[in-house]
């Protein structure tokens, strides 16, 4: 028969195992804020640069503070009479709630199809569904175009809006379909008993219930239309309907070598997307830990 433990052994075995567990704290913690530095150093010198008078690039270091602090390259932007920030930012602005408003919505309907309902093929359509992550956004790039072509929605916010209302994207339509996977399903059961429809299901159950979720998708979709480019560069033509990234690198293209109001331009345009994710993060967090959970 095995010896008894003491409680001596007991503390001993206690303190290392406590040990172990605090080193390997220290080590991930250590590793997480390396990363967190590397990934703000990018933001950290556009940031110091936006308030530096041109001399000041010149004679010091990108990673110093400025040492004459100033706003007039913010107001350069803003008032520069080649460039309306203004008028992209209200043509992102818009943009990019359509979209998400439609990709927040088709996704959502489409994973409630996915999750819920029982019809004939749905486990091969949602196959096929994930199969088109692989295809590069490329080979659509040109066929794509041709369509749109057709339809004489070019020059217009058509090909950029539309197309959100009809799915949502794989990725979406999966990431809500774990959730609603994760909700249980007698709550749907004693809605029928009610004499509910699907539909009161969805709108009137799931829904509510989905909020982290739909956070999540929301606040993808903000960011991934808000930093869109190709789009924005294939089917706007007219100087007055680009979108604050094409609107950036026509700025650009005209200060070639004003790298303060190059840094400006580019904080106002990221300004948008810290507020969206500082105000979203809690239910972004949420969202992506529930996902998939029973």
């Amino acid at each position: 028969m095995n010896a008894p433990v003491t409680a001596k052994e007991y503390d001993r075995v206690a303190k290392r195992s406590t040990r172990v567990g605090v080193v390997i704290k220290t080590i991930v913690l250590a590793i997480l804020f390396a990363g967190a530095v590397s990934f703000m150093v990018p933001f950290w010198v556009m940031l110091v640069m936006s308030f530096k008078s041109p001399g000041e690039i010149v004679v010091s270091s990108a990673w110093s503070w400025p040492k004459a602090f100033t706003w007039d390259n913010f107001n350069q932007v803003l008032t520069s009479p080649n460039v309306n920030f203004l008028l992209f930012f209200r043509n992102s602005l818009f943009v990019t709630t359509c979209v998400t408003v439609g990709v927040t919505g088709s996704s959502a309907v489409v994973a409630y199809a996915f999750a819920r309902l029982k019809f004939a093929g749905r486990d091969r359509l949602f196959l096929i569904l994930l199969s088109t992550m692989m295809l590069p956004g490329v080979v659509t790039m040109i066929p794509s175009y041709v369509m749109f072509a057709k339809l004489h929605w070019v020059n217009t916010f058509l090909p950029l809006t539309v197309p959100a209302f009809f799915g949502g994207g794989a990725f979406n339509i999966f990431l809500l379909r774990q959730f609603y996977m994760g909700i249980p399903r007698e709550l749907d059961e004693a809605a029928l008993l009610d004499g509910a429809t699907h539909w009161h299901i969805f709108s009137r159950v799931i829904l509510p219930l989905s909020g982290p979720a739909l956070a999540t998708v929301g606040v993808f979709c903000v960011i991934g239309t808000w930093r869109d480019f190709m789009g924005p560069l294939l089917y706007l033509n007219d100087p007055d309907l680009q979108t604050l990234e094409l609107g950036l690198q026509t700025f650009r293209a005209l200060n070639d070598e004003r790298w303060n109001l190059l840094m400006a331009g580019s904080v106002l345009v990221s300004i948008p997307l810290i507020l969206i994710f500082f105000v979203g993060q809690r239910f972004f967090v949420k969202g992506i830990q529930m996902t998939g959970g029973k």
